[in-house]
């Protein structure tokens, strides 16, 4: 449903500068709020940051009236599917109870949605639109805060293995950021923030593990896809998928440098994932990061893209590549939160946090000469043609925030 906006507004998206146009967000209508966007291309740019708003927006109904757990808690183990009459769109299913909710200890610096996960500070209007240029002492704090971001992911990826639930990789993600004063989990079809719950990494899984570092006011934001066990290294589908997302971060990063405009990253990240029978997830994108979690730019990963802006010594952002072997949807799970491909097909992804330099860019999250996994030859079939299979039956991406 469209409205007319009653007075001249400016438009909601964080890349944009662009007064609103009478297009709304349904969502925010039916919960009585009022975001207007200048156009339908940049309501779908910035889905994956405004849908946050709807998600913390507490649903009387639900706390009265609480969905019914309809299967059965195994006797074994007491897990269950909290959702088991939802369509899936592949063969993950999430294990249930969850985890007691972890906490960071008052000594340690909160950002200011530690408590209910709305992010304050990034939605102010005045200014929202405007990247940042870093000074010195800041930028040597994101580098600070990256380092410390990659030594947590480097510690949690040394604990994947068959047999290992998504609940314990996130326990030890949290102990390793706690020691450092300063986590999402989501496996096979899942493309991002899935919750760490009981089910275990089973073999030829892929793991993504995304790690967000809250660290003397700034953030670092960077993630890996891993293989799980010796036989998804050589299975071709999970190969393909992964290493194809591997390089079209690698490709998009050569490109970094002033001048380079935003929406440049995309059409390189776009072409080379073609090259390789895979698609570009386009509701998720990377984001502008410093003393603000998300702000801008915005920096889609498809081709033909609108985003605003280019890049400019001092400023930080991530480009964080979302790559399925089959359709570029998504679809959310009911816990409002768990992204999966909307044919089950497998999907990996890689990021990092990036400071643009004086000539060129500065990877602020880049892997270390220990750090675990790392590129594996590109399968070729027995005739020399790229693989065929486009989706398989166990892969699996870890996210952690």
């Amino acid at each position: 449903m469209v409205v007319e906006a009653p007075s001249k507004k400016q438009c909601q998206g964080a890349d944009c500068e662009n007064a609103a146009s009478a297009l709304q967000c349904p969502t925010c209508q039916k919960i009585g709020k009022e975001s207007f966007f200048c156009s339908q291309d940049c309501f779908k740019r910035n889905w994956s940051t405004h849908k946050v708003l709807h998600q913390n927006q507490s649903n009387p109904l639900r706390t009265l009236f609480p969905p019914k757990v309809i299967s059965e808690p195994d006797p074994a183990t007491g897990h269950y599917n909290p959702f088991p009459t939802f369509p899936y769109t592949g063969s993950l299913r999430p294990v249930y109870p969850l985890s007691p909710r972890r906490e960071v200890p008052k000594r340690i610096t909160h950002p200011d949605y530690a408590n209910d996960g709305i992010p304050r500070s990034e939605q102010k209007f005045v200014g929202r639109n405007n990247i940042r240029i870093l000074d010195k002492k800041e930028q040597d704090g994101m580098r600070k805060v990256c380092r410390l971001a990659r030594e947590v992911l480097d510690i949690a990826a040394r604990e994947v293995k068959p047999g290992v639930t998504t609940d314990y990789i996130d326990e030890v993600v949290h102990k390793a950021c706690l020691e450092r004063d300063s986590v999402c989990t989501s496996p096979n079809e899942v493309i991002c923030h899935g919750i760490p719950d009981q089910r275990t990494l089973a073999e030829g899984d892929i793991v993504n593990i995304d790690v967000t570092l809250y660290h003397g006011g700034f953030h670092g934001d960077l993630n890996e896809t891993y293989y799980v066990g010796e036989s998804a290294s050589k299975h071709a589908a999970s190969v393909r998928v992964v290493e194809t997302a591997r390089q079209c971060l690698d490709q998009a990063i050569k490109a970094v440098k002033p001048g380079t405009p935003f929406r440049d990253y995309g059409n390189i990240i776009e072409k080379h994932a073609k090259s390789r029978d895979c698609s570009v997830i386009k509701t998720y994108c990377g984001h502008g990061i410093n003393q603000l979690f998300h702000c801008a730019p915005n920096v889609p990963h498809y081709a033909k893209n609108k985003a605003v802006g280019t890049a400019k010594p001092g400023m930080c952002f991530t480009i964080e590549p979302m790559i399925s072997l089959g359709s570029y949807k998504d679809k959310t799970w009911p816990d409002n939160w768990t992204s999966v491909t909307s044919d089950g097909s497998r999907t990996a992804q890689f990021e990092h946090t990036l400071l643009v330099t004086e000539d060129g860019v500065e990877v602020l999250t880049a892997r270390l000469s220990d750090s675990p996994g790392g590129p594996m030859p590109m399968p070729v079939e027995a005739n020399g043609e790229k693989p065929a299979d486009t989706n398989g039956d166990k892969a699996a991406d870890v996210a952690t925030t």
